[in-house]
């Protein structure tokens, strides 16, 4: 049975801003479903390089507030985060991956989650690959969920296994990839509510826990340093003298605080502009140059490499 703290998020590394600029409960989204097969490494429409050695499908977004992704692949993922709450099935194959909660391997039937700000990377387990199902959705919607459940006596939770061997939760998440992926009508969404509800009862044990450990205040200046402005040109030196330790000491610091160097810290702080950015139509382009990149290029690489399909493909699933 999986559980939930609810307080503002405990692991070190989501010090990562929530619930800011979720400017995303757009009108709900017509058409059919995109499918972006990548094959190898094979340039998709847009002329990026799409997802190595499999596919993804990235569904229009047609519930404000939700992403919803298939895959299939044995690509291993580099330590990234997410601004969203994830929950998911894998459905053939197996995978390792690092959580919050250490390292954990999770199989055909098992239901993944992953907290907002939560670093976590991803390998399959042997070499035929995995395949899973996924939804993002944005805190406030999760938030309301919890809300919900709780009559308004909770708030801030947060998934507290990383896997969850449940056929009956499997199931039930099996119901809401569906309904996510066909809301259309007042009826659809009607069954959207009431699996959402469910399911989040379910998968959250809606508990008061200890207080999060606190990060040393040294690493934590650094860390406010970049979010204070992630476009900034600050080099590791600069953010040694914020917070008063050697580099060295930042970087071994750092990493036990949050999980990524502060080099990857900084990208991805990046990468969560330039993909709220593109939720919002932004041209590819511009949003590269907004999120401090070189060129679209160099966004490309680093966007792929860190969630496993291009900014392209991400730009027409969601808009």
């Amino acid at each position: 049975m999986a559980g939930a703290s609810c307080h503002q998020y405990r692991h070190a590394s989501l010090l990562l801003p929530r619930c800011q600029a979720y400017q995303t409960a757009r009108a709900l989204r017509q058409g059919a479903e995109a499918l972006y097969h990548h094959r190898g490494t094979r340039k998709n429409g847009d002329g990026e390089p799409g997802m190595a050695k499999g596919h993804f499908r990235v569904l229009p977004r047609r519930i404000a507030g939700v992403d919803v992704v298939e895959a299939t692949t044995n690509h291993s993922f580099a330590r990234h985060t997410h601004e969203q709450f994830g929950i998911g099935l894998i459905h053939a194959g197996a995978q390792t991956s690092l959580s919050g909660r250490g390292t954990v391997e999770a199989e055909a039937g098992d239901v993944i989650t992953v907290n907002p700000g939560e670093v976590h990377d991803g390998a399959p387990i042997g070499d035929a690959g995995r395949s899973w199902r996924m939804l993002y959705l944005d805190p406030p919607l999760v938030a309301s969920l919890v809300d919900d459940v709780t009559e308004g006596k909770r708030s801030g939770c947060e998934f507290s296994d990383p896997v969850i061997r449940s056929t009956g939760l499997a199931a039930r998440f099996g119901a809401i990839f569906a309904a996510a992926g066909a809301a259309d009508g007042t009826e659809t969404m009607l069954r959207w509510d009431e699996l959402a509800v469910t399911l989040f009862a379910e998968a959250m044990q809606l508990a008061p826990t200890d207080a999060p450990a606190g990060v040393p205040r040294s690493v934590a200046s650094a860390i406010s340093l970049i979010e204070d402005d992630p476009l900034a040109s600050l080099t590791l030196a600069d953010l040694a003298l914020e917070s008063g330790l050697s580099r060295f000491q930042l970087v071994r610091g750092f990493s036990r605080a949050t999980g990524l160097t502060p080099h990857a810290y900084l990208l991805q702080r990046r990468i969560d502009i330039v993909r709220r950015l593109i939720a919002e139509g932004t041209p590819l382009a511009e949003a590269a140059a907004a999120g401090g990149f070189v060129d679209q290029s160099h966004m490309t690489r680093v966007f792929v490499r860190k969630y496993g399909f291009s900014p392209g493909a991400y730009a027409q699933a969601v808009n």
